[in-house]
């Protein structure tokens, strides 16, 4: 199965879900689900107690059902109970909600959505813009945002030309370039802004995400200049990309006499900007 992790979000609240590209379909979590339409503060608890109830009915929904490993408020990935988008709609008419009639609209929206943004890949731009706008975020940010989604994919996709591997490697070339012009890791760098399971690139400010995009971007031309063979030569190309952001980093902290790496996240921001 070649899937893509994703969160949609209906009324603002997340709901996980994973796209599987070989059958094009999406497959949800239940508990995200249950927890949208009841407002319940336990939906596992909800969904073992209906899970036994539609057994006792003779439903095969709950057999049917499949397991999937989606990422949890700590980080980690578990198996959780998922369904696809069929499955969901049968499910969803046993679950009592005044929130169930738009609920089936919005799952059909999805459905539809992706299937478009598969003929026509710059859909999938907008969705991410019109996501980042529901959020609150200024225009100026979402750009910047977009613009380091391109240049962070073009950075893997030489990683992967190299014959580099999503995951650890990935991992370590990342915090390398990272540690090269912020001074952190990625870890120390959440760790900053106050962060847990939240994307620190959804919380670096215009100029964080600049200078993150050079020396990113700047990683991969050296990279496909100087032709990496190994793990470790990439290593080292990551610490020079890294390291002329970290020139730019320090000639615009000493023109301006303010530190470039900040606590402040998108929550903090957001919530200084509703105040004005």
């Amino acid at each position: 199965m070649t899937q893509r992790q994703a969160l949609q979000l209906f009324e603002d609240k997340k709901v996980r879900a994973l796209w599987d590209a070989d059958k094009e379909q999406w497959y949800f979590s239940i508990v995200d689900t249950i927890s949208v339409l009841t407002d319940t503060p336990n939906a596992r608890k909800y969904w073992s107690v209906l899970k036994t109830r539609l057994k006792k009915e003779g439903s095969q929904l709950t057999t049917n059902c499949s397991q999937l490993k989606m990422q949890s408020v700590d980080g980690k990935f578990y198996k959780t109970d998922v369904a696809d988008t069929e499955q969901l709609f049968r499910l969803i008419q046993s679950i009592p909600s005044p929130k169930a009639e738009p609920f089936k609209l919005w799952l059909a929206q999805i459905a539809s959505e992706r299937l478009d943004e598969m003929q026509d890949p710059e859909l999938t731009i907008d969705r991410a813009l019109e996501q980042y706008l529901q959020l609150g975020y200024s225009e100026n940010w979402i750009n910047q945002r977009l613009k380091s989604i391109e240049v962070r994919k073009e950075l893997t996709d030489e990683w992967k030309s190299r014959g580099l591997k999503e995951g650890v490697q990935f991992a370590t070339l990342t915090d390398i370039i990272t540690k090269a012009w912020s001074d952190k890791t990625t870890k120390e760098y959440k760790v900053l802004k106050g962060l847990k399971k939240e994307n620190l690139r959804d919380n670096m400010t215009n100029t964080e995400l600049i200078l993150n995009m050079l020396a990113e971007a700047s990683t991969k031309d050296i990279s496909q200049a100087v032709n990496p063979e190994t793990f470790e030569e990439s290593q080292k190309v990551a610490q020079q990309g890294g390291n002329v952001a970290k020139v730019a980093l320090q000639e615009l902290e000493a023109k301006t006499g303010k530190k470039v790496v900040s606590e402040l996240n998108a929550k903090v921001a957001l919530q200084e900007k509703n105040k004005k």
